[in-house]
């Protein structure tokens, strides 16, 4: 298969799609690998670590768009990109369709294949989401302590304190990875936790392996309401597979909360669980709404793209092979974790949660498959 690796054009999108082992391991199996230009060079590889493994670098996304059966990317399609997917071509990306409806519908305009990264699903989790959850809810914490300090409009806090001094408050809506992710970094800096979850066996099982100044409670909009007037530190990882996110603290809100307090967005991407968020990118990160930083990157690990970059190849590239050996609709048949990922197929929303999003009617996958 003709496999095509496109430079990412988001703002202050600095990964890649593969890597240049990744590709090697595509190449060895017969296949053919196309990278754009420069693509790597943020992520710090060269065209040339991809020559060196047998990739062809070509200088245009058109003409990685025009030989490939097969797109590898990190983000979805921006709209100067629509017109380059061709019917039957295969989209391999994170898409997040619920937040964004101009998306949604070129991509249905479009006949490709969409299978989404964040989608993906195998025995309750998100494998392919999960390294960049990871990543988002350390780099949480550190975005947090940053717009912390009064010079980016913060309460002059310090995390952790020093001995006489208490540290900071912070409070965490989700215990999924992310958030269990900050947690572990708030709490490691020395800051007091609380992390909230509405599913009783996650924090059970979270109550024996985070530290002891990790507070874990049951979420509910009372609980919500009573922790954001203490909290200096507040980051919203909540997260429902393909649908929109949850908005769990509105406006009105945000009057219980301390000037300067800061609002850190990991569910962005689908929209937000804040009311008040609104999509920033690495280089004008913040808004200020009513006195409250409001943080809310929708690419958080695209700042750190060789650590980033290898992470999701490493996740990936066992998908990204099967895709390449066997083509979509024999992949996704014999691996219905795969099959989990598919969004779009040839026009046709196949993902529940996006058809809701949209107020369109869904199709079964099982129809498309072999």
């Amino acid at each position: 298969m003709k496999i095509g690796i496109p430079k990412e054009i988001k703002p202050q999108e600095s990964r890649v799609g593969i890597t240049p082992s990744g590709a090697e391991a595509l190449i060895s199996e017969g296949n053919k690998v196309f990278v754009e230009k420069n693509a790597g060079n943020k992520s710090g590889f060269s065209d040339s670590d991809y020559e060196s493994v047998g990739c062809s670098i070509l200088r245009t996304s058109e003409k990685i768009y025009n030989v490939s059966d097969l797109i590898v990317k990190v983000k979805e399609p921006l709209k100067s990109e629509y017109a380059l997917i061709k019917s039957n071509q295969i989209i391999f990306t994170f898409f997040h369709f619920a937040s964004s409806k101009s998306l949604t519908m070129a991509m249905i305009n479009s006949g490709a294949v969409c299978i989404a990264y964040e989608t993906v699903e195998k025995n309750g989790s998100l494998p392919l989401l999960v390294p960049m959850s990871e990543i988002a809810g350390r780099m949480a914490t550190q975005q947090g302590a940053k717009f912390l300090e009064s010079p980016q409009g913060g309460l002059g806090i310090l995390l952790g304190g020093v001995p006489g001094v208490k540290p900071a408050n912070v409070l965490i809506l989700g215990a999924g990875v992310a958030g269990t992710e900050a947690a572990r970094m708030a709490a490691g800096l020395g800051s007091n936790v609380i992390l909230l979850d509405n599913n009783i066996d996650r924090l059970r099982k979270l109550s024996d392996i985070l530290p002891s100044n990790v507070t874990l409670l049951f979420s509910d909009f009372h609980t919500i309401s009573d922790q954001i007037k203490k909290s200096h530190l507040i980051i919203g990882t909540v997260l429902i597979p393909g649908a929109k996110a949850p908005k769990l603290i509105s406006k009105e809100m945000l009057k219980k909360m301390q000037t300067g307090t800061v609002l850190i967005d990991v569910a962005i991407d689908q929209g937000g669980c804040f009311e008040t968020s609104i999509p920033t990118t690495h280089e004008n990160p913040i808004n200020t709404i009513d006195g409250i930083v409001h943080y809310a990157v929708t690419n958080m690990p695209g700042a750190v793209p060789n650590t980033s970059t290898r992470a999701l190849t490493n996740a990936t590239i066992a998908y990204t092979r099967e895709l390449a050996s066997k083509g979509w609709k024999k992949a996704c048949t014999e691996n219905p974790h795969l099959a989990k990922g598919l969004n779009i197929i040839n026009g046709e929303v196949v993902c529940n949660e996006v058809a809701e999003a949209f107020s369109i009617s869904p199709k079964k996958i099982e129809n498309f498959l072999v």
